[in-house]
């Protein structure tokens, strides 16, 4: 069993893997347009009874596209993966990976933690390039079903491993805030892969560590 906080993992031999494997319609747009983006918030503000003339929010609809662009700006980095060289097989877990995205249905903050975790096959990732896909598939209209999904799937289809887990936890502001207002409310959502999947073991383990409260103590909720 490794644990490790996230770090960088250096090695030589790198090689460059293709970054979003998601379908065409899953993807975010080159085009981004800040201007016509305050001009829509501006009417949008409007239309509600706001009052955008004032002082205090006469640069709002500018501070607000600004906002939802860097929210839904996928941040891109150069991914690597190395040999396996020591022929590690036990599982890799990184937990309470940060994640904020935005609910696709009401464009509200859906804000929480990700486990991800896999069992080495052939080649190994850095670990944080975990966080980094993490962030890089939150980074868009989401639902919290699907970025668990696409999480699990790159790690497959980038590193064949033995299996792969992966768990978030999030609130959901569309569900706090508005609606039934459930505050404290958190969703749960998993997907595992491979022998995560169908080894009881290897599931028994990744589950007992990503949905407990961390070294014995209380774990951090959504």
């Amino acid at each position: 069993m490794a644990m490790t906080d996230l770090g960088v993992l250096t090695r030589t031999h790198q090689r460059a893997v293709p970054l979003d494997t998601a379908p065409a319609r899953e993807r975010r747009t080159d085009r981004e347009d800040l201007a016509d983006a305050e001009d829509a918030a501006r009417a949008l503000l409007v239309a509600l009874g706001c009052p955008v003339g004032s002082e205090a929010m006469l640069e709002t609809p500018a501070r607000m596209a600004r906002a939802y662009a860097e929210l839904l700006r996928p941040q891109p980095f150069k991914l690597t993966t190395f040999p396996n060289d020591e022929h590690y097989d036990e599982l890799v877990l990184a937990r309470s990976i940060p994640v904020q995205s935005l609910c696709e249905h009401h464009m509200l903050p859906f804000v929480g933690v990700a486990h991800v975790g896999y069992l080495p096959g052939e080649r190994i990732v850095g670990l944080s390039k975990l966080a980094r896909v993490v962030d890089y598939f939150a980074r868009r209209p989401q639902v919290q079903e699907r970025l668990t999904k696409q999480v699990a799937d790159w790690l497959r289809e980038t590193l064949h491993p033995q299996g792969v887990g992966v768990v978030i936890e999030a609130e959901h502001s569309c569900m706090t805030l508005r609606g039934i207002r459930a505050g404290g409310s958190s969703t749960v959502t998993s997907t595992l892969l491979g022998t995560m999947r169908s080894d009881s073991r290897s599931r028994a383990e990744f589950l007992a560590l990503t949905t407990g409260p961390p070294n014995g103590q209380g774990g951090r909720r959504a």
